[in-house]
């Protein structure tokens, strides 16, 4: 199986270089490139055809939420996780916006980065529990101000006990392995059900099934 070629956004050379570093003993993983701003990024995202992009947020000529938007409107098919230090809202909601599929601190353990990789070149969505909280959060107050209606009509089929129980570790911000260590499941069951749980709210992302579980009401 060929390695996850991933492309570092940063305009600060020395913690580029420790990534680098870091993720260069992973045999699933390649460092193909860096880039010091977004401009940079959008060139050699062109150029080097990564599968995830680490982005910072805040850089100098182009910042992180603008290149993202960018590179997703050009290169849909690659993935963009927000690796930053900062978690205010407006980055956290402007990252998101854009189409980033995730959101870290850059105080992530080496373990939990290299997991957030793997699950943002699947498509899925991995937040900062924190970050996940108040993105939940944000959108019940939403509700709560707008009333708008819910994004669809409640699912046809019910979420059986074990969907609730996954549903609620992913709004959480757990990971696949995470959940599977807290129900004592094998990870690939906890897909299976994460996927029923998509399915079955209509919905395409994590970050979609937990703002559309509140929604409904189900958390």
């Amino acid at each position: 199986m060929k390695p996850l070629r991933i492309l570092l956004v940063d305009d600060q050379a020395l913690f580029r270089e420790g990534l680098a570093t870091l993720l260069s003993v992973r045999p699933d993983l390649q460092v193909v490139g860096e880039a010091a701003n977004g401009l940079e990024a959008l060139a050699q995202t062109a150029r080097l055809d990564p599968q995830v992009v680490l982005m910072d947020l805040r850089m100098p000529v182009l910042g992180g939420v603008e290149a993202t938007k960018r590179l997703r409107a050009s290169h849909p098919h690659v993935r963009v996780l927000a690796l930053t230090t900062f978690d205010d809202d407006a980055d956290v909601y402007g990252a998101l916006r854009a189409g980033a599929v995730g959101y870290l601190l850059k105080d992530v353990s080496a373990n939990r980065l290299v997991e957030a990789i793997h699950a943002a070149a699947r498509g899925e969505s991995v937040l900062e529990p924190s970050v996940a909280t108040r993105v939940v959060a944000e959108f019940a107050r939403l509700t709560e101000v707008a009333a708008p209606a819910p994004l669809v009509e409640p699912p046809v089929e019910l979420l059986s006990e074990r969907e609730l129980q996954v549903l609620r570790l992913l709004a959480s911000g757990a990971s696949n392995k995470e959940i599977a260590a807290a129900l004592r499941i094998a990870e690939g069951t906890v897909k299976n059900h994460v996927t029923n749980v998509l399915g079955k709210l209509g919905v395409r992302d994590r970050t979609q099934a937990a703002l559309q579980a509140r929604a409904l009401g189900l958390l």
